[in-house]
């Protein structure tokens, strides 16, 4: 029988190892979690709040040990994982907050005379979520609290490299009071999981991960004719405009870049810079990025650990090899250290061009690529340019003037202005282009897989 190996990035030492399940124990398990769905959609709303709250503060009681086993698994920083599941804590309790109403009957009226109609939220069944690894909670989390309060079941297809923290999210749901069959996790290979989609049990199926897995996961859905949410990669821009305070710029250029290691979606990583300032903002964010701490991220002092795995470490390299190749130059970082873990310094790659990986792709890790731009308009156009469309940012003292590059010609889903964030629950999350479509949080997330049932009463 195959089996799954986790494996930690810092020290190259084997965690666990789980056999895969067959596609036989997979579908009893999906069998398992619709019977469950079939007695959780009898609740109200209000009912299955008490159940997310409960979750939430499960989590909390258990931050210490989630955060640890993360960094374990993804060798990210220790207080990243302490913060991820905090916010994973307060998803449930935004939902538990805010569903009964979100997800409310709406009274509307048709027909000349205006006849009662009513629009209801109903829920569609088993919900498959397929998720990464960058943030081994916080992805599988968005999905399921989202989901439990419209109603739905969940079945989890984690990324191996952390099957620990997708276990043991499963139990202490348990713990926590839900229904032991309503969320499962499943361990299972590609081919397993396509026929998995195709099962008439799944209702919906909702993927995080590359756009090439967008593609592949997309494609199997449509051709079973099921609904999908694909949130996709990004080589999210951050405009440095002419007017832009260059101490914040460079302040929020460094945590973006950085955060979880490099190894975010939303995090900044191309920052196209105007003519005008380009010269200080490179200087600056230089002289920050070579004084970052890169080490044991169970230390305090560690400011940067090693990517996830040997195999991400290898993309990376790569990537800045080939850019390198092609005429870029690396200001700072650029080489990996002679140590033992998938540990990658933290990087500034100027000279980007299009053609290079640095311009055109994604960099899922701590490198920066700056494009220099010719004026505010210029760099604009550079940052559309891209096939991604997820999130980005602004710099400018002029925050009206920001808003409105934001809402009315940045093409992305997610715009930050003089700052720098991966997700809040009130806010929408979600991308457009080859980022993907669908939206989770803010209310969003918990109508994208829904039956909206349109009622006419005589």
């Amino acid at each position: 029988m195959s089996t799954i190996t986790t494996t930690n990035p810092a020290t190259g030492e084997t965690i666990a190892t789980y056999p895969l399940m067959s596609e036989g124990e997979a579908t009893a398990k999906l069998e398992a979690s619709h019977a469950a769905f079939l007695e959780w959609r009898k609740l109200s709303h209000a009912e299955r709040a008490p159940y997310l709250n409960k979750i939430a503060q499960k989590l909390r009681d258990n931050a210490d040990e989630l955060a640890a086993l993360m960094t374990q698994e993804t060798g990210k920083l220790l207080i990243d994982g302490q913060r991820e599941v905090e916010i994973c804590a307060a998803i449930f309790e935004y939902t538990a907050k805010n569903g009964p109403d979100a997800l409310a009957d709406e009274d509307r009226t048709y027909g000349k005379d205006g006849k009662r109609g009513v629009v209801s939220y109903q829920p569609l069944g088993v919900i498959y979520s397929i998720q990464p690894w960058n943030f081994p909670l916080y992805q599988p989390v968005r999905v399921l609290a989202a989901n439990l309060m419209t109603g739905n079941g969940c079945v989890l297809k984690h990324a191996s490299i952390c099957t620990g923290s997708g276990l043991r999210l499963r139990e202490l749901c348990i713990e926590a009071g839900l229904p032991e069959d309503l969320f499962q996790v499943i361990l299972i290979d590609h081919d397993t999981s396509d026929k998995l989609i195709a099962h008439p049990l799944v209702r919906g199926v909702t993927l995080t991960g590359s756009d090439g897995a967008g593609r592949h996961v997309g494609a199997v859905a449509a051709k079973a004719l099921k609904k999908t949410v694909l949130e996709l990669g990004s080589n999210d821009a951050y405009l440095v405009l002419e007017d832009a305070d260059i101490e914040t710029a460079v302040k929020f250029s460094v945590m973006g870049r950085l955060y979880n290691n490099g190894e975010t979606c939303v995090a900044a990583k191309r920052f196209i810079v105007t003519d005008k300032v380009y010269d200080a903002f490179v200087s600056a964010f230089v002289d920050q990025m070579k004084a970052i701490k890169l080490g044991d991220p169970t230390a305090k002092e560690s400011q940067l650990g090693p990517l996830s795995s040997e195999d991400q470490f290898k993309t990376v390299k790569d990537q800045v090899d080939d850019s390198i190749a092609k005429g870029a130059q690396a200001l700072c970082g650029g080489e990996a250290p002679d140590r033992t873990g998938a540990y990658y310094p933290a990087t500034v790659l100027v000279d980007v061009a299009p053609g290079m990986p640095a311009y055109d792709d994604e960099f899922f890790g701590p490198v920066a690529a700056v494009i220099r731009a010719k004026d505010d308009a210029d760099a604009m156009r550079i940052a559309n340019e891209s096939r991604y469309g997820l999130g980005g940012g602004i710099f400018s003292k002029d925050e009206d003037r920001a808003l409105k590059l934001a809402r009315d010609h940045f093409e992305t889903g997610m715009i930050r202005i003089n700052s720098y964030g991966a997700a809040d629950p009130n806010m929408p999350f979600g991308g457009v282009k080859d980022s993907g479509y669908g939206r989770e949080h803010g209310g969003f997330g918990m109508k994208e897989f829904v039956n909206v049932k349109a009622i006419y009463l005589p």
